[in-house]
């Protein structure tokens, strides 16, 4: 058996930085707590620009399989990384099964941000249609809430 975050994620991909802070903003301005939030998305400028100003502080450079390498800050990028370094071994395709989500939607994350997407994540239990609502609002695309419970 996989350990699981019992917690709940909301996802969205946003196409660029600018869309990501648009939809980053909205959610901090509808209540959301930086320490529920997360950004990850191929190591660039631009997107270590976003995590900072965004959430306060720098994100941590991996090398993602799959992806190559990302910036990423928040909680979703420990509980995908695990104690086995999942996430950086296996990538987002295989990890993403720890907070919900099925393998076929780990690839929708996984190809979108490695085309240059910004993965955002909300811990968003119990606020989750909120943050679906925002995150579909404000352009974030393939957004879904992680709730599947199925034997892992």
């Amino acid at each position: 058996m996989v350990e699981t975050d019992t917690a709940r994620f909301t996802v969205g991909v946003f196409q660029d930085v600018a869309w990501a802070a648009k939809g980053v903003a909205a959610l901090t301005q509808a209540g959301f707590p930086l320490e529920s939030l997360t950004i990850l998305a191929k190591d660039t400028p631009d997107t270590a620009a976003l995590i900072e100003k965004m959430l306060g502080a720098r994100g941590d450079r991996l090398e993602v399989a799959g992806i190559g390498s990302v910036a990423a800050r928040g909680g979703l990028v420990a509980a995908l990384q695990g104690s086995d370094g999942e996430l950086t071994k296996r990538g987002m395709a295989a990890s993403m099964r720890r907070v919900g989500f099925q393998p076929h939607d780990g690839r929708i994350f996984e190809t979108l941000t490695g085309r240059g997407g910004v993965l955002v994540a909300v811990r968003s239990e119990p606020r989750a249609a909120d943050a679906l609502a925002l995150l579909h609002s404000y352009g974030g695309g393939n957004a879904a809430i992680g709730a599947w419970t199925g034997r892992l």
